[in-house]
């Protein structure tokens, strides 16, 4: 079982019904389930500050973190509504050039975190970058401009080259998620990075294993990085292609899928009801990209009896999978095994 430490995120409580202005306190994912909630409406926009830290970790690896020493890979989930605008404080505590940019959600050239933007950390640099946020609004001839709610992500686009690869190839990324208002809440969240031949910059058997217990609403935020096409597939459950992965009433016919493309750059996410249907079980999710999973991109969704104890026949799945051979794993450049899930 992997007992390693989880990237932080912040408090849905705190992040979505805060203060104004304010420093979110991190919780860790997989920790204990917050209590599952549904936003009530549209909150007022508000302000939100943040500080983050990127960091060097072992073996020639980066993150970011929400405290000095907290770094991790992949850093942490950001969660805000529509309207709300987002102003980071980043530090930049290595000897290395690097930034933080955004997908999804508005900014200007001073904070694109792209050195053609001159927009960008230097060694020991603090920075900030603002990002900004919209709600759909009408346009002319019937027409709507979408707003900024979706599942995104963020990454370093300055270490290596101007275009940040050395970053990404080394764990410089992590989850956004823009809400709706009304949009469920869950108990749990879990962001999966496919980046090259890598899971959030590690190979199977050393993979992460996500844990929920069975009927906990679980949020996956899926995010493709380097240079490989990949698909993200999670076994016995399914979700809607659609925003949020799930169905609006009897009448929305959205394509029901377990299976979905994850190239670099792009992102998506979904939430599942643990177990449902199914039951309680060490459930595999992995790249149907076959030799990708030959080569180690696969991993555990251990769902817990609803008590949290282990179901029958899960810790020997689980003895299996970490026996299995990956007959494609190569060791991968700057320590795919190091660092933290």
């Amino acid at each position: 079982m992997d007992e390693s430490p989880q990237p932080g995120r912040w408090s849905r409580r705190s992040m979505l019904a805060g203060a104004a202005v304010g420093l979110v306190a991190p919780i860790a994912v997989g920790g204990a389930a917050a209590p599952f909630a549904v936003a009530q409406g549209q909150p007022k926009s508000k302000l939100r500050k943040i500080t983050i830290y990127a960091e060097a970790l072992p073996n020639g690896l980066f993150g970011y973190g929400l405290a000095p020493g907290e770094a991790t890979i992949p850093g942490p989930l950001l969660e805000i509504y529509e309207g709300d605008t987002l102003e980071i404080e980043l530090v930049n505590n290595t000897t290395q050039r690097l930034s933080i940019h955004p997908h999804g959600v508005n900014y200007d050239t001073n904070s694109d975190g792209a050195p053609l933007n001159a927009s960008f950390n230097a060694p020991g640099e603090t920075r900030t970058y603002v990002w900004r946020t919209r709600a759909q609004y009408k346009a002319s001839g019937g027409f709507y401009m979408p707003g900024s709610a979706g599942y995104w992500h963020y990454h370093d686009h300055a270490m290596g080259t101007d275009h940040g690869t050395g970053g990404i190839a080394k764990g410089l990324y992590g989850g956004l998620i823009v809400r709706k208002a009304g949009d469920l809440l869950p108990d749990k969240q879990f962001t999966v990075v496919f980046n090259e031949m890598t899971i959030n910059n590690k190979m199977a058997p050393d993979t992460p294993m996500f844990e929920a217990r069975q009927g906990e609403r679980v949020e996956f935020v899926c995010i493709g990085h380097g240079n490989q096409p990949h698909t993200f597939h999670l076994h016995a459950h399914r979700w809607a292609d659609t925003r949020t992965g799930m169905l609006r009433g009897d009448v929305d016919h959205s394509q029901v899928i377990d299976n979905r493309n994850l190239d670099p750059g792009s992102s998506f996410g979904f939430q599942v009801l643990a177990g449902e249907g199914v039951g309680p079980g060490a459930w595999m999710y992995h790249c149907h990209v076959q030799f990708h999973s030959d080569g180690g991109m696969s991993g555990i969704f251990l769902v817990r009896n609803p008590d949290g104890s282990m179901p029958a026949g899960a810790q020997e799945a689980i003895d299996r999978f970490h026996n299995h051979t990956h007959p494609m794993a190569q060791p991968q450049s700057g320590g795919a095994h190091a660092g933290h899930s």
